[in-house]
């Protein structure tokens, strides 16, 4: 292995520094390696040479650049492939958290919430990748790891150069592609041509029973006839629910056809009743329980420039952002706080509003380079505080002071980090103070959703990206920017969205895991593209990664609003308030399916708790008024009309 080493480095030389082996398997050995380029660390998988004369090697490499093309959360990137003399490789984001092999040798059985989400997550990506005809057809825990707290699965591109191979007919003997205990019958008996996406269900069912019990279910051959019995997971866990139970044997059935048709349906079948992917049932009214759960009100700016409130206001949403990453705890939207800006409302009734158990409040004040910040948390129930704690810091110790903050709550609300969760809450997305300090100006003016103010946030997120260009979520802003503008004609719409678009996927490239990333790309496809399931998807995927996420809530409702899926759109819009009820947006907005379904008195319903909040919000006014032409009310239609051109 050092002269394969020494060679690689030799070939390689001036592009990958290469440092160390990080493993082997049955395709490809694993080594460290480092990218002088983009200054960062990588995976280089160097394919064995057997393997590579089989396929081929230029038919592998032209295989591996399309497999690139997958650009999914839970998809681990394709960064580059190529030729080192005469091996074949290609190279991935290197991710340092353990594997959910590792993870299983540490606790055996995983908790189940654990183990559904992750499945959940590798059936997204499977469904990703099958709707681009690639089968991986090799899910195992090696290949599952976890970034950010989310599994991400890693090799598609083995799997897709697999596939050509065998739709050529070419053999190779004394190769095997899986790896036997989570090969599906298929594949095991050697027919090639009857894998599809069906057998990457098989695997991932293996994978399942195995996180839930802690052993790998027994293979087909073993099974009998009737193979019920030998794949229930409740034999070894009886707790767990007997939909699961049938989840799971269903994915392992013995033949593809008795199986789930697609990953979404195995997807959803792993989630409880009342949910799939964040959907709400509309059975019932909706209330979300207040176990663990925080409103964050806008920290007050106490610095001697007024102008400065732009980084108060920063801190706060960052602080949301951080704490909405911890999936057991409810946080309220940062529409919902801002809500409350300047108000001075007693914390026992913001806690009443929204069902919340704590409230945090705080201040910044800024001089040059120090800061001094306090926060403190009081219980809603009885007024009284929980923690609090100031700091005296450098404006360069700003992550860490929102990483404490954010950590001091969950520890006092006493929340459970789910296992795999990264060190820190708050991801910084630059190191660049004055490209951050930028994008908080950005968002400040971008949120006041007027059109001078949409300008001048473009600019900053501009000035930000001149700073750091792979600043992503300055990108995001920009997408943004550019979208809304030109959907209420500031700008020319189609060159408007073309920016947005270019902004879009330079954010995918940078940081496909971002919620931002996928939203910016579903606002695009759904008002400009018009493109139904890109922009479902996109939305679906924000959702997945920021599952407290309103506003991808209210716009997947108006999505299926166009489409007549009246039930989706009001489960949707449901969702959305009981997550920011104090929305003028979300509330307006959640009357437009009633309206368009016909049902006129709950679309005034809406409207009315949307004007309570807001008595001049121009798009509850919109919504009041065509609902009132419908009625036939067309004095009332007319005069909210009128009220709302006024404003």
């Amino acid at each position: 292995m050092d002269d394969l080493l020494e060679e690689l480095r030799s070939h390689l030389d001036g592009r990958y520094g290469i440092e160390r082996e990080l493993g082997r398997g049955g395709m490809a050995t694993v080594f460290l390696a480092e990218d002088p380029r983009h200054n960062r660390q990588v995976a280089l998988k160097i394919l064995r040479p057997e393997v590579a004369s089989l396929f081929g090697a230029e038919r592998f490499l032209r295989e591996i650049q399309i497999a690139a093309r997958l650009t999914h959360p839970h998809i681990l990137p394709l960064h580059d492939s190529g030729r080192a003399g005469p091996y074949v490789y290609y190279v991935m984001p290197y991710v340092p958290g353990e594997s959910l092999r590792s993870r299983m040798r540490r606790e055996h059985q995983l908790p189940l919430d654990d183990a559904l989400q992750t499945a959940r997550e590798v059936a997204s990506a499977l469904g990703y990748a099958h709707s681009h005809d690639i089968v991986h057809r090799d899910i195992k825990p090696e290949n599952i790891l976890f970034l950010g707290g989310h599994a991400v699965v890693v090799d598609f591109g083995i799997g897709r150069a697999i596939g050509v191979a065998e739709e050529e007919n070419i053999t190779m003997p004394g190769l095997t592609i899986g790896t036997p205990g989570y090969m599906s019958p298929e594949q095991t008996a050697g027919h090639a041509a009857s894998v599809d996406g069906r057998s990457d269900i098989y695997s991932l069912g293996c994978v399942l029973y195995e996180m839930l019990t802690g052993e790998r279910p027994d293979p087909p051959a073993l099974r009998g006839a009737a193979s019920s019995g030998h794949t229930s997971v409740r034999r070894r866990r009886e707790a767990l629910p007997e939909w699961l139970d049938y989840a799971v044997q269903r994915a392992l059935a013995r033949l593809p056809a008795d199986r789930f048709a697609t990953a979404a349906q195995f997807a959803a079948a792993l989630a409880p009743s009342a949910t799939t992917m964040g959907r709400v049932s509309v059975s019932g009214p909706f209330r979300v329980p207040p176990s663990a759960s925080v409103v964050v009100l806008p920290f007050t700016n106490m610095s001697a420039d007024a102008e400065a409130e732009y980084f108060s206001d920063g801190m706060t949403e960052e602080i949301i952002n951080a704490l909405t990453r911890v999936d057991s705890l409810r946080v309220a939207s940062r529409t919902s706080s801002f809500a409350f800006k300047g108000k001075g409302q007693d914390v026992r009734a913001i806690g009443e509003q929204f069902n919340a158990s704590a409230v945090l409040e705080g201040s910044v004040r800024r001089a040059g380079n120090r800061l001094r910040i306090t926060a403190q948390l009081v219980n809603t129930a009885d007024g009284y505080h929980m923690w609090g704690e100031r700091f005296d810091r450098e404006m360069s110790d700003i992550f860490a002071i929102q990483d404490e903050i954010s950590r001091a709550i969950v520890n006092t609300l006493k929340v459970r980090l789910k296992a795999g969760t990264d060190a820190t809450l708050v991801r910084p997305q630059t190191e660049d103070m004055e490209a951050y300090t930028l994008y908080l100006k950005g968002r400040y003016y971008w949120n006041k959703r007027y059109e001078v103010g949409l300008h001048r946030g473009l600019e900053y997120f501009q000035a930000a990206i001149a700073k750091d260009p792979e600043y992503a979520l300055a990108h995001a802003g920009i997408a943004d920017s550019f979208s809304v503008l030109g959907f209420y004609g500031f700008l020319p719409p189609d060159a408007a969205f073309a920016k947005a678009r270019m902004a879009a996927e330079r954010v995918m490239d940078l940081d496909p895991g971002l919620a931002e990333a996928h939203f910016s790309r579903g606002m695009i496809a759904l008002w400009n593209e018009w493109n139904w399931e890109k922009s479902e998807d996109a939305f679906r995927m924000a959702l997945t990664i920021k599952p407290q996420n309103s506003e991808a809530n209210i716009f997947l409702s108006q999505l299926y609003t166009m489409q007549g899926r009246f039930t989706e759109a009001i489960s949707e819009a449901r969702q959305a308030q009981a997550l920011d009820p104090v929305s003028p947006l979300i509330n307006a907005m959640a009357g437009y399916p009633y309206y368009i379904a016909g049902r006129y008195e709950e679309a005034m319903e809406q409207c009315r708790k949307a004007l309570d909040i807001d008595p001049g919000f121009p798009v509850a006014l919109w919504v009041q008024s065509m609902t009132a032409v419908e009625q036939g009310n067309f004095e009332e239609g007319v005069a909210a009309a009128a009220s709302g051109v006024t404003l």
